[in-house]
């Protein structure tokens, strides 16, 4: 296997290798299409079943809405349908036929569509239409739908798992009786997202609000979870909306409350996609590969034996069995590797790129002395354990290397956020050791827009926790009212 380009050499190029090497996820023809392999499907499966159960215990259930929606449907949201025009594919005709001059397939020019069909960016209207006919009284709220889906966003600029024009994603639509519940759901989504970065991605995240500019087409407020990835970078990493009552009145969804009377339904949407894989890899990987928390990996032991005989080869794999059988049973997935076509040190590197957290390897004068080597993927470290407290040893040490990666990357934040008050300050950090950076900003969509043209760092955030404190804006110089996170950002 080819050696992975460096981060320091280039970090893009890394990324991009590491998706592939590591056997995640390959380009499609499809232009801007990407085929999501085994090993990187399933990661992306046990992101997905656990963030379903955290929506089912805060009381969502599962549906799912058509991929298309007709074109009408969008222009009832005007600032949603600017939002989502330039990334729009469009469904004009519904059959193929042979041309009878030269004999190739094209489209047959009377099957055009009455009404052309959009392919789902997102399904707020397609969904707000189909809540008009659910909605006529207090009694059917709230309404708690969250759907698993694809979606395209035409994307002319593409990265694997980061920005495709095709995504796998989830997007949950609720609707609620009054302003206060619609975003008490839209908050709690948000902490939802948060607990699911931090305690199962080891990735520390920061709450927040975007600012205007920045807002989802068609809410009120966005409500976002924002990460730092090891080059400095932002990136975000999940959104919750509070929409109002704007999608309601487009599709005129009003119900009866207890009072007799007639009200817009207020609503949220969130979401979070298979952009977290770019996440999950930016945030832990290494040099020489993924470095995976034990919480997200598809394997969390593999055992390799080494051996020279097929008798040591048969000895070796029983107690391997034996280990990998009692680390299942304790509800791990542990992995022996007898494939006698591969060498161990091949063996070695190919798990150590697919990041898996563990590895045991067991020879010949192991089996004698009743021991087994144990080697931390994330730190490299090394140790030889007696057998029998090998699994005990095994558990603990998961459990600390999920601890571990998430207080590195805490770390690496902290050590990457700083606070500057003037304009030349926060150039000089920026294009220097990049990161957040903590400025202060008059408010306006205006100067906001000025520094991304000036610097191409955006506003990330306005966190939740900000603080008041009454200053300037590094770049008007207007007063301002608190800090805001900035960054440069995926």
């Amino acid at each position: 296997m080819a050696k992975l380009t460096s981060r320091e050499q280039d970090y893009s190029k890394w990324y991009n290798e590491l998706v592939v090497q590591a056997d995640l996820a390959q380009h499609s023809d499809v232009k801007g299409c990407m085929v999501i392999k085994p090993y990187g499907f399933a990661i992306w499966e046990r992101m997905r079943e656990v963030l379903d159960g955290m929506f089912k215990a805060t009381g969502h259930q599962n549906a799912y809405f058509p991929l298309f929606i007709p074109k009408s449907y969008m222009s009832r949201e005007a600032a949603h349908v600017e939002g989502f025009a330039k990334e729009c594919a469009v469904v004009t005709h519904y059959r193929l036929m042979n041309d009878p001059e030269t004999g190739e397939i094209i489209v047959d020019p009377e099957a055009k569509l009455e009404e052309e069909l959009i392919v789902r960016p997102t399904s707020e209207t397609i969904i707000w239409n189909t809540y008009k006919g659910w909605i006529q009284s207090y009694r059917d709220l709230p309404i708690l739908v969250n759907q698993w889906a694809n979606v395209v966003r035409w994307e002319m600029r593409t990265r694997l798992f980061l920005r495709t024009a095709e995504f796998l994603w989830q997007e949950g639509h609720t609707a609620h009786a009054t302003r206060n519940e619609a975003i008490e759901e839209a908050t709690q989504m948000l902490d939802v997202y948060a607990d699911f970065a931090e305690k199962w991605m080891a990735m520390p995240v920061v709450k927040g609000v975007k600012s205007e500019a920045e807002r989802f087409a068609g809410a009120e407020d966005t409500y976002c979870i924002e990460a730092l990835m090891q080059d400095g970078k932002a990136l975000q990493a999940g959104t919750s909306h509070f929409l109002g009552q704007n999608f309601a009145r487009a599709f005129d969804v009003q119900f009866q409350t207890k009072e007799g009377g007639l009200e817009y339904v207020w609503a949220t949407s969130w979401g979070v996609s298979t952009r977290l894989m770019g996440a999950l890899i930016m945030t832990h990987s290494d040099d020489k590969g993924l470095v995976l928390p034990p919480k997200l990996a598809p394997i969390h032991v593999v055992f390799v034996p080494i051996y020279k005989t097929d008798d040591q080869r048969a000895a070796v794999c029983e107690k391997g069995a034996e280990l990998c059988d009692a680390l299942i049973g304790q509800g791990y997935e542990a992995k022996l590797d007898d494939d006698d076509t591969k060498r161990s040190g091949w063996k070695f590197a190919e798990y150590e790129l697919k990041g898996v957290p563990v590895r045991v390897a067991m020879g010949p004068r192991d089996l004698e002395n009743g021991t087994v080597e144990i080697a931390r993927r994330d730190t490299g470290e090394k140790e030889l354990v007696p057998l029998e407290e090998a699994k005990d040893y095994i558990v603990k040490m998961l459990e600390l290397i999920q601890e571990e990666l998430y207080t590195k990357a805490l770390n690496h934040r902290v050590a990457h956020t700083t606070r500057v008050d003037t304009w030349e300050e926060f150039k000089e950090v920026l294009e220097g050791k990049g990161g957040f950076i903590e400025a202060h900003w008059d408010g306006t969509s205006e100067t906001e827009e000025k520094i991304k043209d000036a610097t191409k760092a955006t506003i990330r955030c306005i966190p939740l926790d900000q603080k008041e404190e009454e200053g300037r804006c590094i770049f008007s110089g207007n007063p301002s009212r608190g800090r805001v996170l900035f960054a440069k950002a995926y």
